[in-house]
């Protein structure tokens, strides 16, 4: 058991189990910042009524629906901003100092 309890104390494994919670949490609330927001936004601006979402092309009968990948590329630039930025606010990059 002291193996298993000194395994989790230096590998830091509640610290990973903790920003992975927190990683779901940001990601819902990006996903909704992108999908209530911005995309309806973009919509206007770009002329689609329904959304940037629903926006779509057709070539012959073979429909692309490229706002559909456009918004889910939005919204991973948006998460990669917030974790980058947030672990450069926390200093949470300094944490990992090699043993000596």
């Amino acid at each position: 058991m002291k193996g298993f309890v000194d395994f989790i104390r230096e590998q830091g494994v509640i610290g990973l189990a903790v920003g992975f919670l927190l990683g779901g949490a940001v990601s819902k609330f990006v996903t909704a910042f992108i999908t209530d927001l911005i995309n309806p936004i973009l919509g206007v601006i770009l002329g689609m009524a329904s959304g940037l979402k629903e926006a779509y092309f057709t070539i012959g009968t073979v429909k692309f629906m490229y706002g559909d990948f456009i918004s889910s590329f939005i919204d991973f630039i948006v998460i990669a901003l917030v974790v980058y930025f947030g672990v450069k606010a926390l200093k949470l990059d300094r944490l990992d100092k090699k043993k000596s």
